[in-house]
């Protein structure tokens, strides 16, 4: 004996393939305009205040690139063992 699914257990499961097909779309729609409202801001300040947040501007110059470490203290075991 086969079972018939309800008309409203086809309708059900027919809604649910069309809300994905929709879930999907709304969020690339979402990643696009948080994307863009986040990075297109984030980027026109750092164009207008020339920062170079990783210190790159000087590489291209002969010599070498070699940056002094901020921190003067000596090496040693203790302060090996602290990461941060």
């Amino acid at each position: 004996m086969s079972e018939r699914k309800s008309l409203w257990r086809r309708l059900y499961e027919g809604w649910l393939l069309i809300a994905a097909q929709f879930g999907e779309v709304q969020t690339l729609i979402i990643v696009a305009v948080v994307y863009t409202g986040v990075m297109g801001p984030v980027a026109l300040i750092m164009a207008a205040g020339r920062g170079d947040p990783l210190h790159k501007r000087g590489l291209g110059l002969p010599g070498t690139a070699w940056r002094e470490a901020d921190s003067n203290a000596a090496p040693d075991v203790e302060r090996a063992k602290r990461l941060f």
